[in-house]
């Protein structure tokens, strides 16, 4: 358990945290979450003293943190940046175990942990790599679990996916949630995207002006929002939001393209770099031309010098300002992964996902009539 009681915090005579009072349970995913400059990151920071309150008390487990060594605390709490910062000369599997070292873990131990956790992320071919050689979702996988590895308790996430794109920052969040119910820790996460607040956390945490305007479940704050502010945060999210309801208000923009007429091997080795199975192809205009899977790559690559002729176009395509409910039945009733949305010019604009469906349409776009 982490309590706040009465902390304090000024710059320069520039209040930063003002009065805060919360408790935090075991076990609890707890998002900060507010304005730039409210005090969410001093507020995290203040848990494993990279920051000093003025005044105040902070505990875990009832121990004030403040009568403990600093570097011991933060042995025992797990800690993850935007940045990720590992360490370029050691391997994924020196860097998962810096921590476990320093607590003079056994080599032994130190392996079992690096299989298990890379075995959760699906990882576990990469454990003598070089960050270098990672993209940088993988990275920050690594950082996670860097963070996890000694077992700690509590651990802190300061905006870890705020700098990736939205598919891997939508599949990191799956796997760090997933991976704090497995693991059952307490989780302290900064985040200044509401959408991200409302899908991880127990309990959020929206501060302003270094107070805390309102502390509440997820379904509470969209029900009962504490003021104007955090209702604006809300946005699209509130019940009472209109809901948009043209396909590019759900489609996801940032996608790995390849042209027709590009190799076969250089094609399997960005969708390995990407996590993906499929890629979407373009002409030399930059107009859509189809798709090329690593099931087809695998069939008939050996064959081929360009994947020019195994673009396929069964994919389903529809255009910006289409209405969004047709391609949600079509992935609903069919299978599909996804919709590719084109602009009037047959350029690609983004594809719609299940996602998509799951996570903006169940009840704003059509409510009960389904």
């Amino acid at each position: 358990m982490i309590r706040f009681e009465h902390v304090n915090k000024s710059y320069g005579g520039n209040p930063i945290l003002k009065d805060l009072n919360f408790t935090i349970e075991d076990g609890q995913f707890v998002v900060l979450i507010g304005p730039s400059g409210c005090g969410k990151t001093t507020t995290l920071k203040t848990i494993n003293r990279l920051i000093e309150p003025d005044s105040g008390t902070i505990s875990i487990d009832g121990k004030d943190i403040h009568q403990q060594d600093k570097v011991e605390l933060r042995r025992h709490i797990g800690y993850v940046i935007q940045q990720i910062g590992l360490f370029p000369n050691m391997t994924v599997a020196q860097n998962i175990c810096v921590v476990p070292k320093l607590l003079k873990y056994s080599k032994t131990q130190c392996d079992e942990i690096v299989r298990d956790l890379l075995k959760m992320v699906n990882m576990e071919q990469y454990a003598d790599k070089y960050p270098s050689e990672l993209s940088g979702g993988q990275q920050q996988r690594i950082g996670v679990l860097r963070a996890l590895a000694a077992s700690p308790p509590i651990v802190l996430m300061d905006e870890p996916f705020s700098a990736l794109d939205p598919m891997t920052r939508e599949t990191l969040q799956d796997e760090v949630k997933s991976l704090q119910q497995k693991l059952n820790k307490t989780i302290v996460f900064v985040s200044h995207d509401m959408g991200e607040a409302l899908k991880l956390a127990d309990v959020i945490i929206f501060m302003e002006g270094g107070r805390i305007v309102q502390m509440a479940s997820p379904e509470e704050m969209l029900e009962h929002p504490a003021n104007d502010l955090v209702r604006n945060f809300l946005g699209k999210h509130a019940p009472d939001a209109p809901a948009p309801s043209n396909v590019e208000h759900f489609m996801r923009t940032n996608l790995i393209t390849v042209k027709k007429n590009r190799g076969v091997l250089e094609c399997a080795e960005r969708m390995a770099r990407g996590s993906v199975d499929t890629l979407l192809v373009t002409d030399e205009a930059g107009r859509y031309a189809g798709t090329i899977s690593i099931g087809d790559i695998r069939h008939w690559g050996k064959e081929l010098t360009s994947i020019e002729p195994m673009v396929r176009q069964s994919a389903r395509t529809v255009r910006v300002g289409d209405d969004a409910r047709e391609s949600f039945d079509y992935l609903l009733d069919s299978g599909a992964n996804y919709v590719v949305v084109l602009n009037e010019d047959d350029t690609i604009a983004g594809i719609v996902t299940k996602t998509s469906v799951a996570r903006s349409v169940a009840e704003n776009l059509w409510g009960d009539a389904r």
